[in-house]
């Protein structure tokens, strides 16, 4: 019998894990906005990754909804809307859910997991993350960009999907702690308003050296703050977070000759964040470096970087933002940084 899976949130990252999901046999629901149902119900979905791998999924292989349609039927719910519209997303669902149904969460930052658990508490809610970055170009064309896996919290609920989860092209990994992986997500998405400020794609943001001091400046403060807080990130690049951070600093021939993966992006690809930004959107501003400030304020460590980063972005938000050269934001981060100051 095929697996039921309603996706909350037919982004670009919903759309293109839940695709891989109906391309390896599952029965798929996208719950998103009418401009991209309307897409992916003429066009179908052509899927394709940084390696050369292409699925293509015929329009009649999922269904679609504006609303959640028959919740009760789900064997598996992800969520994969924005950060600020996880409480509403799944607010109306606790008396629809069978009790017992999985939820994942594919959400940027930390504790939208628990959002949800309070909203469901008949339901096991596990924590995931998408650890790459997923280009949308229109007529159902959705692109892994960059290299990574979903990885999700471990259950044994997650056994009955197995076969599923396995099947398809799409790489999943289950982790008894999840939490460090998060984290580890986080430090690495702190680039994201960097990226945003910058108005490049990432490969050409990030093989600029000032560019990367300043994702450098936010994620060393970054560790700072966690180091005082007790939490140790999981490593993720070829080298530990702390070394990264200094690593990010050498001058753009030496990294690109030894960090010549990580810009191995897609040449279009921008971030979530810009992208936001580009359709008036609000970001995940508040989830990514506001993270940090928070963290830091209940340990009693201050986060000047990333409390500019937030600032700044939420100007652009307001349209009050401008596009800022690696040596101009460089400079902003600088102005409150108590480290360069001294």
């Amino acid at each position: 019998m095929s697996v039921r899976v309603l996706v909350l949130g037919a982004g670009s990252v919903g759309v293109f894990v839940g695709g891989h999901l109906a391309a390896a046999g599952a029965d798929v629901v996208f719950v998103g906005r009418q401009r991209v149902l309307d897409d992916i119900a003429e066009h179908g979905l052509h899927l394709t990754d940084l390696d050369g791998g292409a699925v293509t999924v015929a329009p009649d292989r999922f269904g679609l909804s504006l609303v959640p349609d028959e919740p009760e039927r789900a064997d598996l719910v992800l969520v994969a809307v924005k950060s600020a519209a996880t409480a509403s997303a799944v607010r109306g669902l606790a008396s629809r859910l069978r009790p017992g149904t999985p939820v994942i969460s594919l959400q940027n930052g930390i504790g939208n997991d628990t959002v949800i658990r309070e909203h469901l508490p008949g339901c096991v809610v596990l924590a995931g993350m998408v650890m790459f970055n997923v280009v949308q170009s229109g007529h159902g064309r959705f692109h892994r960009a960059s290299d990574g896996v979903v990885a999700v919290q471990d259950d044994v609920v997650l056994n009955r999907f197995d076969a599923l989860l396995r099947g398809g092209a799409l790489s999943w990994q289950r982790h008894r702690d999840l939490r460090p992986v998060q984290w580890a997500k986080l430090l690495l998405n702190l680039n994201n308003p960097v990226n945003a400020l910058s108005g490049l794609p990432l490969r050409e943001e990030l093989a600029e050296r000032d560019y990367r001091r300043c994702l450098a400046m936010a994620q060393g403060e970054a560790l700072r703050v966690m180091s005082v807080a007790r939490i140790r990130p999981a490593r993720l690049t070829p080298v530990p977070p702390e070394l990264m951070v200094r690593l990010l600093t050498v001058p753009d021939p030496v990294f690109r000759r030894v960090f010549g993966r990580v810009l191995a992006v897609d040449p279009l690809a921008r971030s979530s964040m810009a992208d936001d930004l580009a359709l008036g959107r609000r970001t995940e501003i508040d989830w990514l470096c506001g993270e940090i400030v928070r963290l830091g304020q209940m340990v009693g460590e201050p986060a000047p970087v990333n409390q500019r980063l937030v600032d700044l972005v939420r100007a652009a938000e307001e349209g009050h933002g401008r596009r800022y050269s690696g040596s101009g934001l460089l400079a902003e981060l600088r102005a409150v940084s108590p480290a360069v100051r001294r």
